[in-house]
């Protein structure tokens, strides 16, 4: 992309090894000379402290084949040009940010990726928030649904956390049916819908965000009332939070170009920092 965010070239690379994966990325980036800064966000857990020796790596995420892999050395290496390296969900509410700032006068966002796995970002005042590295807000523990105590949950780690409870595949364990065959009025989205209202309150209590944002393959309209009035009743009324159908929303940014527009502008933020 150029300075004022707009698209030059773009292609699709599988996330297959990192050798072949990261030297098909590298083969792209190399046919424009004038790159002058690369952003990646990046699927996690990955190091972002920049004290660690593990900095740049994806560390120990459940794709093996990308375990402790030196994602930003590679890429410096070969490209010779500083690199931006966050969390995918950290991309995208760049991109919301980005988008949203000047309607909502720098909006504090969260912004939670539903999809194969689940993760989310957290931005104030223009900054992400973290720590010694970036949040895991997709692993936190929840209350079971009533109807839903003998499901075990997918995640290898802790299993009944959210990721584990809500993310796509969580479709095929419960049902046999991957999640775009099942319908919006199957009684599996009311299930989802509360462990995810769960998620929202505990952010919402916690951080006090304008907005929670929800993106990702099972984050469909349809699904998201379900979290709208899940969220009321488990919220009831502690704080304002202002209208419902303002605070838990789709991504603003359209074609699902949130991480797109982010990665834009992180890059972008590095070339400034450096003038």
């Amino acid at each position: 992309g150029d300075e004022n965010f707009n698209e030059i070239d773009k292609k699709i690379i599988p996330t297959t090894t990192p050798a072949e994966t990261l030297g098909a990325s590298i083969e792209f980036f190399k046919q424009y000379p004038e790159l002058t800064a690369l952003s990646i966000a990046s699927f996690g857990p990955i190091d972002t402290n920049p004290a660690s020796e593990k900095y740049g790596y994806i560390t120990d995420t459940p794709k093996v084949k990308w375990q402790n892999c030196n994602f930003v050395g590679t890429m410096t290496d070969a490209l010779n040009i500083p690199v931006y390296w966050t969390t995918d969900v950290n991309g995208s509410v760049y991109g919301e940010y980005v988008n949203l700032k000047d309607k909502y006068d720098n909006p504090a966002l969260v912004y939670y990726t539903l999809g194969t796995g689940v993760g989310a970002g957290a931005i104030q005042d223009g900054r992400f928030i973290g720590g010694i590295s970036t949040p895991e807000m997709g692993h936190v523990r929840l209350q079971r649904h009533p109807v839903d105590l003998n499901f075990t949950g997918i995640c290898p780690y802790h299993h009944d956390c959210l990721e584990g409870l809500v993310a796509g595949p969580t479709f095929k364990a419960r049902l046999g049916i991957s999640g775009e065959d099942v319908p919006d009025n199957h009684p599996v989205w009311d299930i989802m819908a509360y462990y995810v209202a769960q998620a929202a309150v505990q952010v919402t209590a916690i951080l006090r965000p304008q907005k929670i944002i929800f993106g990702g393959s099972v984050s469909r309209p349809a699904f998201l009332e379900r979290v709208r009035k899940q969220f009321a009743m488990l919220w009831n009324d502690y704080l304002p939070v202002g209208s419902l159908d303002e605070y838990i929303v789709n991504p603003s940014v359209p074609g699902n170009g949130s991480a797109t527009l982010g990665n834009f502008a992180l890059a972008k933020h590095l070339i400034e920092k450096d003038k």
